[in-house]
């Protein structure tokens, strides 16, 4: 055997060449190409090189459509396809250039809405039929790694309810895109998003993107966005600045206007006027008379004050007596129109609202300051930001200057109508107005219906009286006619009675009934004899002495009450 290979030496030479055999051939170059191919021998074709076939071109000059390949399966739109070969040069899917409509944000809208919920896979062959089967594959619950399950839950209950793309959220934020951003999604995501260690922490596990749950997926994303909690805020505070702006302007002008048709009214200084006079009368004698003023708060506490019938209050007759001997003073409300806008105003909230904005404009002045410079070209918040701080501050300035205007006005109206702004409130104070000046204008329309109701009783007494006066001179003119002088007139009536039948009216028996009829006969007799005599040309007192006797018992008979009576009257008369 050979000897062993001395060290340093790469291995044993190789062998000598048989007898009848030439040296091999040299080994190749390192790195140099291998041995070629032999030849073909003599009468052999060369190799051929197989390629697929190219496709027909497509009629009208069309191009072959594009091949998308969505990240997920979609639901299949069922319609009948139209090939190349079912157009002709007038279609217009010649002319169709559906190209120019493509956008990333309409495919993953489309992905989003679109997207088969279920996937379906083989199942093995059953032992009675063999029939295949797709089963729904259940949806493997991916582990959190750095999120706990609480604040999991919230970010993906936010992100089911907004339903975007996570790079089209991130990519809003970098371009404050205010037509995605709203104001409470920006909310959301300042509530929601993990804190700034676990975003840290999330942003080192871009490679198992995949193995991660749809949570910490989205803070992957949104941690790419440098100083996102800045930016966030800095959103919001633009959101909302417009609706602060609106808020609080208005209240400052309200109080202003307020403060200042107060010392210009001149009615309601001829009212405080006419209750300084009706409470010094008032007080007249006591610790509390001969006063020179009194405090606006005591205006609503006039109706508390009542009258000695207690029917009304001391509001109630400044109001009527204001009515019917200063009528302009009862139009005083119409000059305190910002008083009731004025009452609803809260001085200390539009204190704190100001210093907030300013505090917070001053703070995104500064951020802008430090802020890096944009990350990609889709960053523009420093670009949008930096102008809409300059409006803001602007018209942040304006408002401060309206709010130390009205300030002062209410300090002056203290000392107006003394009175200490420090202790009481502006909505104190116009609150109290408030409610006098509707106080006011009730007690005026109370008055009103008092005085109709009053008058509807006065009218219903009169009425009354005169309807008794006429019935008792009705009653007396009867009484007349009756009791006078004019005996005929008595006769006639008798005789009108007994022929009608109305002095019978009684019922009397069948025996009574006799009776009345020989009654009847001798009045009638003696009625006409009566009536004889006086046609008589001679008369004589004896005849007048008859006549007279005759006459008191036709009186009689007259007064007679039933039937007994005329009977007795009657034998009287005969006898």
């Amino acid at each position: 055997p050979p000897p062993p290979p001395l060290p340093g030496m790469s291995g044993p030479p190789p062998p000598p060449p048989l007898p009848g055999m030439g040296s091999p051939p040299p080994p190749p170059p390192p790195g140099g190409p291998g041995i070629p191919p032999p030849p073909p021998g003599p009468g052999m074709p060369p190799p051929m090189c197989w390629s697929a076939p190219a496709p027909p071109p497509l009629p009208f000059g069309l191009q072959p459509k594009k091949d998308f390949k969505p990240e997920v399966q979609l639901k299949r739109a069922n319609w009948s396809k139209i090939g190349p070969e079912d157009l002709n040069e007038n279609s217009f899917w010649i002319k169709a250039k559906e190209d120019q409509y493509q956008s990333n944000e309409l495919f993953a809208k489309l992905t989003l809405t679109f997207s088969s919920q279920t996937k379906t896979n083989k199942g093995k062959t059953e032992q009675n039929g063999g029939d295949e089967k797709k089963l729904v594959q259940k949806k493997k619950v991916k582990e959190l790694k750095v999120l706990d399950a609480k604040s999991s839950q919230n970010l993906s209950i936010f992100l089911g309810s907004f339903r975007l793309p996570y790079e089209e959220i991130k990519n809003a934020i970098l371009q404050v895109n205010e037509k995605i951003l709203t104001e409470s999604m920006v909310q959301n995501l300042i509530k929601q998003l993990p804190s700034p260690e676990q975003l840290g922490i999330l942003a080192d596990m871009k490679d198992e993107y995949d193995d991660l749950a749809e949570s910490e997926q989205f803070s992957i994303v949104m941690s790419g966005v440098k100083r996102l909690m800045p930016r966030l805020q800095a959103i919001l505070f633009k959101l909302q600045f417009e609706e602060h702006l609106n808020n609080i302007k208005p209240d400052v002008v309200s109080v202003t206007a307020a403060c200042e048709e107060l010392r210009k009214s001149e009615n309601f200084a001829k009212l405080l006027q006419i209750i300084l006079l009706v409470g010094n009368y008032m007080n007249s004698g006591s610790r509390n008379g001969m006063a020179f003023g009194f405090t606006i708060s005591y205006l609503c506490k006039l109706r508390d004050t009542k009258s000695a019938d207690l029917k009304q209050t001391l509001l109630h007759f400044l109001a009527d007596v204001c009515q019917e001997q200063h009528p302009d003073v009862v139009s005083f409300p119409d000059e305190l129109i910002h008083v009731e806008k004025a009452s609803r105003v809260s001085a200390e909230t539009i204190q704190k609202n100001l210093e907030s904005m300013g505090r917070q404009i001053k703070n995104l002045e500064k951020d802008l300051e430090t802020f890096p410079p944009p990350q990609n070209e889709n960053d523009l918040f420093a670009e949008k930001m930096s102008s809409f701080v300059s409006q803001a501050r602007e018209q942040y300035e304006k408002l401060d200057l309206m709010h130390k205007n009205m300030e002062k006005q209410y300090i002056d109206l203290g000392e107006y109508f003394v009175f200490d702004p420090r202790k009481m409130s502006v909505e104190e104070f116009f609150g109290d107005l408030s409610n006098f000046k509707n106080m006011f204008q009730q007690a005026v329309q109370e008055n009103q219906k008092r005085k109709e109701a009053e008058e509807k009783i006065k009218m219903a007494k009169l009425a009354r009286e005169k309807a008794e006066k006429e019935k008792e001179e009705r009653a007396k003119n009867k009484l007349l006619d009756i009791t006078g002088d004019d005996e005929t007139g008595i006769m006639d009536g008798l005789l009108e009675a007994l022929q009608s039948g109305a002095a019978f009216r009684r019922k009397r028996g069948p025996r009574q009934a006799a009776n009345h009829r020989r009654a009847g006969q001798a009045v009638t007799n003696i009625l006409a004899k009566e009536l004889t005599q006086e046609d008589a040309s001679s008369s004589s007192k004896v005849v007048t002495k008859k006549k007279r006797l005759e006459k008191e018992e036709v009186m009689k008979l007259e007064g007679a009450d039933s039937l007994e009576d005329l009977l007795d009257a009657a034998a009287s008369r005969s006898s």
